[in-house]
């Protein structure tokens, strides 16, 4: 009993301990819980003025800042919208809500006026997933097919950076990735092995 008890002070402690460091991050920056304080200079700036912790290698332990606009602070047009999805492919939106994963699952998301396969789960990724068996078409119709998604992928990938996210490809074949990187060595393809 007395051991149940002691487990039970240590786990609320921890609780109480983790809802502090949340309270402390929330607040850290003003600007993105939608609250300003006049009196103070803002977080940031006095997180700059402080001088860094650095541990005995030299490196600094601060943890970075986070340079990526909160969803709130993102422009109109570059906030993320869940549309129904345009496919109507079964196995292509299973991939699309399972590979990433897809923070809304069933649905493509439109940002900047265009439609993603999935924004990720916990980071500003935006996805266009293709599930085609592109090893199986000829060398001339692969050719062909490169051509037409490098038309697709290029405006997908400048509407996506444009507003702050990344652009991550998803195909199904390592031959498919390959033909990609070939035509565009700075595009970021990933092989999610999701089969036809």
């Amino acid at each position: 009993m007395g051991a149940v008890i002691v487990l039970g002070v240590v786990v609320v402690g921890f609780v109480i301990e983790e809802a502090l460091e949340a309270y402390e991050l929330r607040h850290a920056y003003p600007e993105e819980s939608g609250t300003t304080r006049e009196t103070k200079p803002s977080s940031r700036e006095a997180e700059a003025q402080r001088k860094p912790k650095t541990d005995p290698s030299g490196q600094g332990s601060q943890p970075p800042v986070p340079t990526e606009p909160s969803e709130r602070a993102r422009r109109p047009e570059c906030r993320p919208i869940p549309v129904p999805r345009a496919s109507r492919d079964a196995p292509h939106n299973a991939c699309a809500d399972r590979v990433p994963p897809n923070r809304y699952p069933g649905m493509d998301v439109s940002v900047g006026g265009i439609r993603f396969d999935a924004l990720q789960v916990g980071v500003h990724a935006l996805w266009e997933i293709k599930t085609h068996r592109f090893d199986q078409y000829s060398s001339f119709v692969q050719r062909m097919e490169i051509q037409k998604e490098l038309k697709q992928l290029n405006k997908e990938r400048d509407t996506a950076v444009a507003c702050g996210y990344e652009f991550i490809i998803g195909v199904s074949t390592l031959e498919h990735k390959e033909a990609l990187l070939e035509a565009d060595f700075s595009l970021n393809v990933f092989v999610t092995g999701c089969s036809r």
